[in-house]
């Protein structure tokens, strides 16, 4: 350990995340601070709907059973802890945190983070009668707290790499305008935000380490904004230049990231090992951040249910072109919307049944939760006795579920209340950066010298390159990179957004946005409107886009012989 660093970690990627994680992160080894990330569009959508049945709850409530086991562990190893847990109910989650310290006969400083939480002012604001409308607030609140001798800052909606924007800035003393390091701090939160994400979780090349219970990562930050990735001794998994890399390029757009505290810029983050499990991130140069502050709005869109017809064996079309006269004529009400997806799946001459199997899927959506629910359900277990040969469904449909519609909305940030509860109550308002400056376009790098193709093979894109895909709101990323200049310099020349139309048939309407990161060997591909209006709105078989970089690296291209 460094100590001119200070070392944060993070036990926590999503809201559900391994339970038993803070109590290894704290005993693994050596820490400053550690992180809890719950938040997702999906989640504040969750707790949403959670805060309409119980007006004191709307925060994760998992972490609050976590720090029951391991809150006496943390305050005898001095290591602060910092969350955004509170969702959208941080001062309920602080309140409850006290009792909890009381019960366990500890003496904790505790304090919150609030502003975020905008739906009391949505018609001021022009928000349609939303569920949850939640700003991305900075970190400088959370460093407020954390001067003011905070062990615990629980926050609301931050940003995610704002855990680490504030105890960097509070320990080291960063001014508002030290946009370079702040920008860096950025980088190392967008890295650990995702958890075992960073060290080869959900890893293209999931062979090449042992990936079965990999550890969580943690971040020695430097005063300059530089950082070295690592993770805790003898823990699963690994850090490597790849695992990092895998990260970097998850859900982001061009260049400019940008965040409520600084704009970094992707195209200067310089990658390099540092030793077994050790990867050094450096060179981030930071710039203002944008005018406006983003909010995550849902509301409520309706009720949703679907069904699962199996088709065995011969006439696999046909099959499926029966159901759907069959429930055509038979859903009434019809639904507002009635959706069919069937998956090919069999195989000729199958040597077993489920290998001869094919499945269809109707997924239904209406504002009554009748008309998605009951009379969907009587519809379809009505056909059971007449209507394809070998008709069955795998499980019967069940009730019909709520669904929320995610929108993305920019408010001024001066208009954001951005508030400090410090641990004696009193309040500080945070105030946005004096310099903000629109997110302009980066000029295209110009692209390496074509890589002479000689001979090629037809091969699966992923013997080459590496990728890893998820989702923003109703749009899909893809960030995929390569570890060598000759395959950088054919990737570049070769994926383009009509090659990525013409592999990925189902973005061919769509607008796609490629972003190119030579630094990286990266390129990142922003596929517009793929998941409708949000992960729990669409109707995709990957909601959430988690496996499209997989389906990319899966398909068959012409690869020059000298790069396999």
């Amino acid at each position: 350990m460094d100590s001119r660093s200070l070392r944060i970690g993070n036990a926590s990627g999503f809201y559900g995340d391994r339970l038993s994680a803070f109590r290894e992160m704290l005993e693994g080894g050596p820490l400053d601070v550690l992180t809890g990330d719950y938040l997702a569009e999906l989640t504040m959508l969750i707790l949403g709907r959670d805060r309409l049945k119980n007006p004191s709850g709307g925060y994760a409530r998992t972490f609050l059973r976590q720090l029951e086991e391991t809150l006496g562990l943390a305050v005898e190893r001095k290591v602060r802890i910092v969350t955004n847990a509170g969702g959208l109910n941080p001062q309920g989650l602080a309140n409850d945190l006290r009792a909890l310290a009381t019960k366990l006969g500890l003496t904790v400083n505790i304090a919150h983070v609030e502003g975020d939480d905008l739906v009391g002012r949505a018609d001021e604001l022009g928000f349609d009668q939303p569920l949850t409308a939640n700003a991305y607030l900075g970190g400088w609140g959370i460093a407020a707290c954390l001067d003011a001798g905070a062990d615990i800052v629980v926050t609301g909606r931050v940003t995610d790499a704002s855990l680490v924007v504030g105890p960097a800035a509070s320990h080291f003393g960063w001014k508002r305008d030290d946009w370079d390091r702040l920008a860096g701090a950025m980088v190392a939160g967008h890295v650990l935000e995702c958890g075992a994400q960073a060290t080869g979780g959900n890893f293209a090349r999931f062979g090449e380490i042992d990936v079965r219970r990999p550890g969580f990562p943690l971040a020695e930050v430097f005063a300059d904004g530089s950082c070295i990735i690592t993770k805790h001794p003898d823990t699963g998994g690994a850090v490597t230049v790849d695992t990092v890399k895998a990260q970097l390029v998850y859900e982001i757009g061009g260049a400019r990231y940008a965040g409520p505290d600084a704009t970094a810029r992707f195209d200067t983050i310089v990658v390099e090992a540092d030793g077994p499990d050790r990867v050094r991130l450096s060179g981030v140069r930071g710039e203002p951040p944008p005018p406006d502050v983003k909010v995550c709005l849902n509301r409520l869109g309706g009720f949703r249910n679907d069904a699962q017809f199996v088709l065995v064996g011969l006439d696999i079309e046909e099959k499926a072109a029966l159901v759907q006269a069959q429930l055509d004529a038979t859903l009434k009400p019809r639904p507002a919307e009635v959706l069919y997806t069937l998956a090919r799946t069999d195989r000729p001459d199958a040597l077993s049944e489920e290998q001869a199997s094919a499945t269809l899927r109707v997924t239904v959506k209406d504002a009554d939760p009748k008309v998605a629910g009951r009379s969907f359900n009587g519809a379809v277990v009505e056909l059971a006795l007449s209507s394809y040969p070998g008709f069955f469904l795998p499980a019967l449909p069940g009730d019909a579920s709520p669904f929320g519609v995610y929108t993305p909305a920019y408010v001024d940030a001066r208009k954001v209340p951005h508030v400090a509860v410090l641990p004696d109550g009193r309040r500080i308002d945070v105030l946005p950066p004096e310099e903000t400056r629109g997110l302009e376009a980066v000029p295209a790098p110009s692209p390496p010298a074509p890589l002479l193709a000689g001979i090629t093979r037809r091969v699966p894109l992923g013997q080459v390159v590496l990728a890893r895909s998820g989702d923003k709101g109703g749009d899909a990323n893809i960030g995929v990179w390569v570890r060598t200049d000759d395959a950088w310099s054919w990737l570049m020349h070769t994926l383009t957004e009509e090659q990525l139309r013409s592999l990925l048939p189902e973005t061919r309407d769509l607008k796609i946005q490629r972003h190119v990161f030579p630094n990286l060997r990266a390129l990142n591909f922003v596929i517009e409107g793929l998941l409708g209006e949000g992960v729990s709105s669409s109707t995709r078989f990957d909601p959430q886009a988690k496996a499209l970089g997989e389906w990319l690296r899966s398909r068959h291209v012409d690869v020059p012989d000298s790069l396999l």
